[in-house]
């Protein structure tokens, strides 16, 4: 095994041979006997189900891949737990083969639903993930394999790997789609009326909550071209839509980057400029320009931190004394607690300075979450908590504006209905925002109903 772990400076990689033979030697680390089929099979090889992973192991060898999947599909519906979890394992490592990633994740992700402690197939699915370009969900499950008492060699790879996957895939892709309920679509005041300096104004209709059922799309995409020793250079797209039968208050935004990435050790910088566009109405209502840095790090085996700072510049297509350009620094810490439970923390500061002193405004948000698997549902909690203050207040109002957010979510990720790797999501968001301005002032519940990726 140490002869495939290659330290070459800051070009520190791990070859598929090695990761094949750290699921073997991971596989101690799990009750199931065996959980890759070079292993020898013992205790779950009996009667029956022994001939057939026999007859599986033959039909690879003589290269009929279609029947070994045949027989070892048959085995995952085995009464016996063991035997369905190894004939699990090894029909992902042979779907896997067959270029079928997303359908071996899921797989993956279902012996993981019945055994939390599965290293191996943790292992497997973290190095799906990595070809497949979801760097972050990779390293992810390896941070959680890390919370396991793995043998000293097996960990050592494993963090080995774990830095191996900061140079990142060259191609990812991430789509979610639900159907979204809003009680405040448009994240308007339910007041009937502004308090100004001249007396009361009175909203008319359509500048007042509205509620509504719509469409919630979001997708990205990313593309890594590497550019030798440590450094590659990295496209995003990003889209974001939230859209209903009454168009006046679909909100699409969009943007494109490009930048490059460093490696350094454990250290990933990355910087990048970036283009956006937002459109409310269906109507063009802001252009942006983003320069931005970012550095992550690895704590310990277990937790990363991540720092993230963005300079911003805003042409409001709607109203130029919006316009102006903002600064945001924001830190993440992440910690993996155990295999089924992790948990994050955030702290996001932002300036924003308008050519309109009365939009110009300093605000900062704390947050923290947690993620938990039971079974074959991934649940999820999060609370958010900020304030923001305006500069100066608009002549027509009797204060500054002062904002006071309070954000909670809840969702949940059901993989027993998983169909062509995508499984139901559900979410619920409870936001409310206090504001001394009447028309900042709201409050709104959202539920969305959708499909997410199953692992």
């Amino acid at each position: 095994m140490v002869g495939d772990v290659r330290s070459l400076g800051r070009q520190e990689t791990v070859s598929p041979d090695a990761v094949a033979r750290l699921v073997m030697a991971a596989a101690a680390t799990w009750p199931v006997a065996a959980i890759a089929s070079e292993a020898p099979v013992r205790s779950v090889q009996i009667g029956a189900a022994g001939d057939v992973f026999a007859f599986a192991k033959e039909a690879l060898r003589r290269g009929d891949a279609g029947a070994a999947e045949l027989a070892l599909r048959a085995l995952t519906e085995d009464p016996a737990a063991a035997v369905r979890a190894e004939a699990r394992f090894r029909l992902a490592k042979v779907v896997a083969a067959a270029g079928r990633t997303s359908e071996a994740a899921v797989i993956l992700r279902r012996i993981l639903d019945d055994h939390p402690t599965a290293a191996p197939a943790r292992l497997e699915l973290a190095a799906l993930l990595g070809k497949m370009g979801h760097q972050d969900s990779a390293l992810r499950q390896l941070r959680a394999l890390r919370t396991a008492d793995l043998p000293p060699n097996v960990a050592r790879f494993v963090d080995r790997w774990s830095a191996s996957l900061q140079a990142g895939k060259p191609f990812g892709v991430q789509l979610e789609l639900a159907l979204a309920p809003d009680s405040n679509i448009n994240r308007a005041t339910r007041s009937d009326t502004l308090g100004t300096v001249f007396g009361d104004f009175t909203f008319d209709e359509g500048a007042k909550a509205k509620s509504g059922v719509g469409a919630a799309v979001r997708g990205s995409a990313q593309a890594r071209f590497s550019l030798g020793r440590g450094l590659g250079l990295v496209g995003r797209a990003v889209a974001d839509a939230n859209l209903y039968r009454d168009k006046d208050f679909n909100d699409v935004t969009g943007e494109l980057s490009l930048g490059p990435e460093v490696r350094l050790g454990s250290t990933r910088m990355a910087f990048e400029i970036g283009a956006g566009q937002q459109w409310y109405g269906m109507k063009p209502y802001q252009r942006s320009l983003r320069l931005a840095g970012s550095v992550a790090r690895p704590v310990d085996s277990v937790s990363v931190i991540r720092l993230d700072g963005a300079g911003r510049w805003n042409d409001n297509r709607r109203n130029d004394l919006q316009d102006g350009h903002g600064l945001t620094l924001r830190a993440r810490y992440e910690r993996a607690l155990s295999q089924q439970l992790s948990v994050a923390g955030s702290f996001l500061a932002d300036r924003f300075k308008a050519r309109d002193n009365a939009y110009s405004t300093r605000s900062w948000l704390a947050g923290i979450s947690a993620s938990r698997d039971f079974g074959r549902i991934t649940f999820s909690l999060g609370a958010e908590f900020g304030r923001l203050k305006a500069d100066e207040r608009l002549s027509i109002l009797p204060e500054a504006r002062k904002d006071r957010l309070t954000r909670i979510s809840l969702g949940a990720v059901m993989r027993q209905f998983t169909f062509a790797g995508f499984a139901p999501v559900a979410r619920i968001v409870i936001e409310r925002n206090e504001s001394s301005v009447e028309f900042y002032d709201f409050k709104c519940t959202r539920t969305e109903f959708g499909i997410s990726r199953a692992f």
